[in-house]
């Protein structure tokens, strides 16, 4: 398993186990965060997932997919409780993500445990439509690809969360970097 996908993995138990009510969109919304923030201040995201434009917001369709029928190196580490709630529309299914296992700090660097703290202690216990005002920012990432439901399904480029700033010279050229590094290593 690739380094990166460790980082995937151990995000997911990070957040389930720091925050309350972590069921899908939530986890959605925290992965975007952490992905976008972390873009924005190095060039590059944590767990290496694209997000996609979708109604509700950003999603990493990659993981989306495989929701319902998480493949081993998810199930060996995170299971989804359902819980019955009465709400004032009817009974709902809540989704919890609950970890299996400890999460693993050796991970990551000391920016991203910061992050994902920061992230964690701000959203703690927020519901996922409590958040919708971040994700679907005016003029953010998902707002300029989702254009009023012209952008459905497309791909939100990590670009876009420095464009048009002071940043954006500094983190495209941090990215070029990495992603030069990563040509260079994969390919000996």
């Amino acid at each position: 398993m690739t380094h990166q996908r460790e980082k995937f993995i151990q995000a997911i138990i990070f957040f389930s186990l720091k925050t309350k009510y972590c069921g899908k969109t939530k986890l959605f919304k925290l992965l975007y965060l952490l992905d976008f923030e972390h873009f924005r201040q190095t060039g590059r995201s944590v767990t290496g997932m694209d997000y996609y434009a979708w109604e509700m917001g950003p999603v990493p369709v990659a993981l989306a997919e495989e929701w319902d029928n998480f493949k081993p190196y998810l199930q060996n580490n995170v299971f989804i409780k359902y819980q019955e709630i009465n709400s004032e529309t009817g009974k709902l299914t809540r989704q919890t993500v609950m970890a299996k296992v400890d999460f693993d700090e050796t991970f990551f660097t000391k920016r991203e445990l910061r992050l994902m703290t920061e992230i964690a202690d701000r959203y703690h216990a927020h519901y996922a439509s409590d958040m919708i005002e971040v994700t679907h920012a005016e003029n953010g990432a998902w707002e300029k690809i989702w254009n009023n439901g012209k952008g459905y399904n497309q791909r939100i480029d990590y670009r876009l969360v420095v464009e048009n700033t002071e940043e954006e010279q500094y983190v495209m050229t941090a990215a070029k970097e990495y992603t030069a590094l990563l040509e260079q290593v994969g390919s000996k």
